[in-house]
């Protein structure tokens, strides 16, 4: 049995193949209209299409699937329980990353943080119960609107190099800001949640999910591939 996980970002797509309930591939791509050619090359048991952006219809029009499609949507049965109080809004990124906490980490308390264009967070109790959590804007976006927002800050990049927490010259007071600030941020809503929730387990993904790897505070547990693991949870949940 091999099925087939896509992610539609606001910036690319993410797929993940897997063979018997195992990962063994995954892979990224720009835009959302092109399936790359080991997808097109291969006919699927059976798929699931998450967006958060544009429609599925070009992604789909791609793939060559025997069974069944899943397309995640606010009617789609889950794994857990959803008290989110407006399903129909909320991201499927969101919702595959709770469930695939949960699945990794059963009975636990769980906070997953998913660094990418936005940085959210999102808690799913031990009980396997989906509350919610929080958007904010990503490192990238918050430099680019620092830059565009104001007549004469310019555009900084992120740096490999340890940001200062007092910045010296106008890049260096961006850099802490938004570098040293966004640390601060999530290792705040760590705080908040660990003295809400008991035995509570910290779980990172996204693309700048390295960046913060070794900057927040207690044991966390970096799982690239969270999102998909969680759509292929769904998807077995439902064929």
């Amino acid at each position: 049995m091999r099925s087939v996980a896509i992610d539609i970002g606001n910036t690319g797509t993410k797929y993940g193949i897997f063979e018997r309930g195992a990962l063994i591939r995954q892979g990224y791509f720009e835009g959302r209209d092109q399936l790359p050619q080991e997808l097109q090359d291969q006919t699927f048991d059976n798929a699931v299409v998450a967006s958060v952006a544009d429609s599925t219809r070009n992604i789909l029009t791609g793939l060559t699937v025997s069974g069944s499609i899943l397309e995640l949507s606010a009617q789609t049965a889950l794994p857990v329980s959803n008290n989110y109080s407006t399903p129909q809004t909320l991201g499927a990124d969101r919702i595959a990353g709770a469930v695939g906490a949960n699945y990794f980490f059963p009975q636990r308390n769980c906070l997953i943080f998913d660094a990418g264009t936005c940085i959210t967070h999102d808690f799913i109790d031990n009980r396997g119960v989906y509350h919610g959590g929080g958007i904010a804007p990503g490192l990238n976006m918050k430099f680019s609107a620092l830059h565009t927002f104001t007549k004469r800050l310019p555009l900084v990049h992120r740096t490999e190099k340890e940001a200062p927490l007092t910045g010296q010259s106008t890049e260096e007071s961006i850099l802490s800001g938004v570098l040293t600030g966004t640390v601060a941020e999530l290792n705040g809503f760590i705080q908040a949640y660990t003295e809400k929730a008991a035995d509570l387990v910290v779980i990172l993904c996204g693309g700048d999910a390295g960046f913060f790897e070794s900057k927040l505070k207690g044991r966390i547990f970096v799982i690239p591939e969270l999102v998909l693991i969680g759509l292929h949870r769904i998807l077995a949940h439902n064929v």
